[in-house]
Parts: structure tokens; sequence; C-alpha cells
């Protein structure tokens, strides 16, 4: 089974990104860490400073990612309501 530390440790090799990049894209997402938090992740298990990385962790960073690939999300327009019937 894949932990999510697995999962960031794929994601940063396929997408060529180093740590300050990690950190810049949880950023995006409104979620800041720095770069010695975000080494834990990604230190062996048996290390005595690894740190599981958490559902929120994970979650925040894919959401930064689709920010800086393409952009924020636009505001959802909401049509003009409906004025009763005219008289």
């Amino acid at each position: 089974m894949m932990t999510n530390n697995d999962i960031l440790k794929k994601l940063r090799i396929a997408l060529k990104l180093r740590d300050t990049d990690i950190v810049e894209i949880l950023a995006l997402a409104d979620f800041h860490m720095t770069a010695s938090e975000l080494s834990a992740l990604f230190r062996n298990e048996d290390h005595p400073n690894y740190k599981p990385a958490g559902d929120q962790v994970l979650r925040n960073f894919l959401n930064g990612l689709i920010i800086q690939r393409r952009g924020p999300a636009e505001k959802p327009v909401t049509s003009p309501r409906p004025s009763g019937p005219k008289r």
C-alpha cells in the first residue's frame, strides 16, 4: 500500500520539483510549510525525524498544483434573479 509520503515522493520526481517548488505550491493553496518540515516527509520511515504526510498535506499539495498549472479557480457566475411578473 502506498502512503501519502510515497505519492508525494513520486510526484516530486515525476514533475522534477525541488523542495522550494513544493513549499511554493503548498503556499498557493494557503498551506504553509517550511523546507525542514517538508524534508521530514521525504525521509525513510526508520529515520528518527520521519513524519507521515497526512491527508491535509497531500490534498493541499494537489490543490496548489492545480492552481499552479491551471490558474486560480474563477468565481462562479450567478445569474440575475428573475424579477416578478411584469405588470
